[in-house]
């Protein structure tokens, strides 16, 4: 189980940080072929916010969380269950702003969900 949820938090870290530096060297969405029409209900005019949110938030927040298990720190299921926080926020906003999802979504809450869940288990919080 230790090793499952080192590879989904090292997998959010990674895809976090691509994602949104991709977003980052083009805020109007163009690098990931975002329309900025999905803004439109938003009080973003452009992705840079978003970007900085999922390069900052989740990713950082997700790599402490992977360096901690790495150095097998006291808090490390404490980082990761930050890290599925941070995911699940960031698409539930995701989907409630742009009004529209797509199984990618639900793939990340499913993973966010998962890492929330198994840090808590190895934290020794209950037995399944």
């Amino acid at each position: 189980m230790k090793t499952l949820l080192f590879i989904l938090i090292s997998f959010l870290a990674l895809t976090s940080f691509i994602s949104g530096l991709l977003i980052l060297s083009h805020p109007d969405g163009s690098s990931l072929t975002l329309r900025l029409d999905m803004l439109k209900d938003t009080p973003f005019h452009n992705f840079l916010v978003p970007g900085l949110v999922l390069t900052i938030l989740v990713g950082g927040t997700n790599s402490i969380a992977v360096v901690y298990n790495i150095k097998r720190l006291p808090n490390r299921y404490n980082w990761a269950i930050a890290g599925g926080v941070m995911i699940i926020c960031f698409i539930l906003t995701q989907i409630i702003l742009i009004k529209a999802s797509s199984w990618l979504q639900f793939l990340y809450l499913g993973i966010g969900i998962l890492v929330i869940l198994m840090a808590y288990q190895l934290k020794g919080k209950w037995a399944v």
